[in-house]
């Protein structure tokens, strides 16, 4: 479907619209309650997250990964 090369934006695609769903979500939740407009706020506030996710993730990715691989030791 998508070459090789693409595999760092792919994945930072779906790993930020599932934690911006859920972080979204949340986060109304406890600020605002359930109510009649709870899916509308949490639309709101998940179009307003999401591209920032993304671009957060595709941004941040290699550093992070260097972090990471710093802390994690190699198999032997």
């Amino acid at each position: 479907m998508f070459p090789p090369h693409m595999h760092r934006f792919v994945f930072a695609f779906f790993m930020s619209l599932w934690l911006c769903f859920l972080m979204t979500g949340i986060v109304t939740l406890l600020n605002t309650g359930i109510d009649a407009d709870y899916p509308l706020r949490w639309a709101n506030a998940f179009m307003v997250s999401w591209p920032i996710g993304y671009s957060l993730v595709v941004l941040s990715a290699g550093k992070v990964g260097k972090i990471t691989a710093r802390l994690v030791r190699q198999p032997a």
